[in-house]
């Protein structure tokens, strides 16, 4: 952790607060129009392409639409929950920036004064985010209790259950992460992947990270909380205007945020990729370099969302909630319990590079043989009785009650 933080003066601190929120607001802007481009490219359309070049202010006129909109607040509604309910949920969604590290220790450009390209760094950050990240199902729930509608009170309920049933299971992804790197300080964990990104030793967790950040996000397929889109919008049915942006920004921010920690968690932060980390010394690790990666492994992300969105079917709320508690749970203890074997195996020097290799090919087999197992067929059900004619024999006279066909 940087010797910097917490004694730097404070016009450095609000200028990098700042660049931070405008950063999340471009980004934001950014992700709608690349999720709208991406998804209609998908279905064979054209997509946003009238605003600006290539439709990049689409955005930010559908922003300034949302902004001027007449604003309703529904009799039944709580008035004071109601209004805090969408800052409840965008705050926190700004707040999980402050420990995110954007790049090493740079130069402030027209100064002498050195500083890292992050807000700030705690012994304790990812979890901290998680806090974050988890304060904002509140501003849900509450729009939906106090907004006085059965069909937004039943999805802000759909949305607790959700982020409680995922975000155990993102919990305990990030317990290996902590072992291997020895520290739940962001900075520490991306110093911690110098030679190797954690996505390659534990790829088992990282694969349950991307399926529980989907879920933690309402993103599709696991967008339960608005699935009553058929008929209202969900949480947010009675809300309007300024109010409704603030729910959809906070998505959108959300969705950058997890994809970030993603990114430094597993993808080495803001390392350069493979190959490019060796050229002429690792220039391509100084500087302001690291932010161009940075952002390159969050848009990928950004990308499997709305590859997601654009492929799956949503899912049932039983599938969904059995998935959490069944699968990605019990596969998240039983791998730290390994894990944690694993490294006290190897720090004793009693299991070499090759056995790991074979226990860990052996492991995969056995992985891939489950899905070879045949699903136990449910017994199909009596057939139904053939339906009365009234017509039978030639008489169009309706049969009496329990009457049997005739036979023609």
């Amino acid at each position: 952790m940087s010797s910097l933080f917490g004694h730097e003066p404070f016009w450095v601190i609000a200028l990098k607060a700042v660049l931070i929120f405008v950063f999340l607001m471009v980004y934001t802007l950014f992700n709608i129009w690349f999720e709208r481009r991406v998804v209609a490219k998908m279905q064979h359309r054209i997509g946003p392409n009238v605003n600006g070049p290539f439709g990049l202010l689409q955005s930010l006129a559908d922003g300034v639409k949302l902004a001027l909109k007449e604003d309703i607040v529904v009799k039944a509604a709580d008035k004071i929950v109601y209004i805090l309910a969408p800052i409840l949920a965008t705050i926190p969604a700004f707040l999980a920036w402050a420990v995110i590290p954007f790049g090493p220790t740079v130069k402030i450009p027209f100064t002498d004064r050195m500083t890292p390209l992050q807000l700030t760094d705690l012994p304790v950050a990812v979890l901290y985010i998680l806090a974050m990240t988890s304060i904002g199902v509140y501003g849900i729930v509450l729009a939906g209790w106090s907004s006085g509608s059965i069909y937004a009170l039943l999805g802000g309920m759909r949305s607790s259950a959700q982020v409680i049933s995922y975000e155990v299971a993102m919990g305990l992804s990030f317990v290996s992460v902590f072992m291997y790197a020895g520290s739940m300080s962001t900075s520490e964990i991306v110093s911690a992947q110098h030679s190797t990104w954690f996505f390659v030793p534990l790829f088992p967790s990282f694969i349950i990270y991307c399926i529980a950040m989907v879920g933690e996000t309402n993103r599709a397929p696991f967008d339960l909380p608005e699935a009553e889109g058929e008929l209202v919008g969900g949480f947010h049915t009675e809300y309007s205007s300024l109010k409704f942006a603030l729910f959809f920004l906070a998505e959108y921010v959300n969705m950058v945020t997890v994809s970030a920690l993603a990114t430094t968690l597993f993808l080495g932060g803001w390392r350069a990729p493979f190959g490019l980390s060796q050229v002429n010394d690792g220039v391509l690790n100084t500087g302001y370099w690291p932010v161009l990666w940075f952002f390159g492994k969050t848009l990928a992300f950004i990308f499997m969302f709305v590859w997601l969105r654009g492929t799956l079917p949503r899912m049932r709320y039983d599938q969904f909630m059995s998935f959490g508690w069944k699968v990605l749970i019990p596969v998240s203890l039983v791998w730290i319990v390994a894990v944690a074997l694993i490294r006290k195996l190897k720090n004793e020097d009693m299991l070499g590079q090759q056995t790991l290799m074979w226990v860990a090919i052996v492991a995969g087999v056995l992985v891939l043989l489950t899905f070879l197992i045949p699903e136990k067929k449910t017994p199909e059900p009596p057939p139904e009785p053939d339906e009365v004619d009234a017509f039978a024999g030639g008489y169009p006279v309706p049969p009496m009650p329990e009457a049997k066909p005739r036979s023609s």
